[in-house]
């Protein structure tokens, strides 16, 4: 019998499903981590959760690995000019705003907000992107609806190219469709899922975790800090 299990998760499903905002909804991202426990895991990893309050759904050591400095390698390498780093939420603001500051960018945020008790969503752009280069960056991409809002205010706003940026691209049938007949012209993401076969485009661009995953695994293999990688200044690891 294996005398420790770590469970390496790249991606965390039902992360969204994080707590109980109606009634009757079921937290099924705890209901996963019950699971993961009761299969016999010691320890997981996994990358960049939708929400940090899941590591406290676990009794046992839990790593949580950014991949955003992969993302931010790939934007460099583009050299977008008058580029804004932009926020699909505010719930991801704050990692936002860490990518502007190492790429010494300026920083928009979309607002959402539902009118009254209707399922109509309102959209209000804080901050200045006309004529400029946008990159919209999120924690993951499923339907694509959100990031493609995004790029349809921004381009409102007068933005000149619009790229947008994720570490988990869940992408179920016909959401690259949807983005290719948007005004994103390229889609920055992990192979931290499987991506569709099927559904060929140009304008996404993978890069890989395998090496981040990997040093994580060997260090917890021979009893390494993880928590160092942290300070590594050259990967900006810290920074998230």
């Amino acid at each position: 019998s294996a005398g420790r299990i770590t469970a390496v998760l790249p991606y965390y499903a039902y992360s969204r499903t994080d707590k109980r905002d109606q009634p009757r909804v079921p937290i099924t991202a705890r209901l996963v981590a019950d699971m993961i426990e009761v299969a016999g895991a010691n320890r997981v990893l996994t990358l960049d959760l939708h929400a940090g309050q899941i590591q406290g759904f676990f009794r046992i050591p839990f790593d949580e690995m950014s991949a955003v400095h992969l993302l931010l390698k790939e934007v460099r390498e583009l050299s977008l000019p008058d580029l804004t780093v932009v926020a699909t939420g505010l719930g991801f603001a704050k990692r936002a705003r860490n990518f502007a500051e190492i790429l010494d960018a300026p920083l928009a945020i979309v607002e959402t907000r539902h009118s009254g008790g209707s399922s109509e969503r309102q959209m209000n752009l804080l901050g200045h992107v006309e004529g400029r280069s946008c990159v919209i960056i999120d924690d993951e991409v499923v339907s694509g609806a959100t990031m493609i809002r995004v790029a349809e205010l921004l381009k409102q706003y007068g933005a000149n190219r619009i790229v947008g940026a994720c570490i988990h691209p869940i992408l179920p049938p016909g959401a690259i469709t949807r983005l290719r007949q948007s005004p994103i012209e390229q889609l920055i993401a992990t192979d931290s899922v499987p991506l569709p076969p099927d559904e060929p485009w140009d304008g996404l661009k993978i890069t890989s975790v395998a090496s981040l995953l990997g040093e994580v695994i060997l260090r917890i293999h021979k009893g390494i800090s993880v928590g160092a990688m942290f300070a590594d200044g050259q990967r900006v690891l810290g920074k998230w």
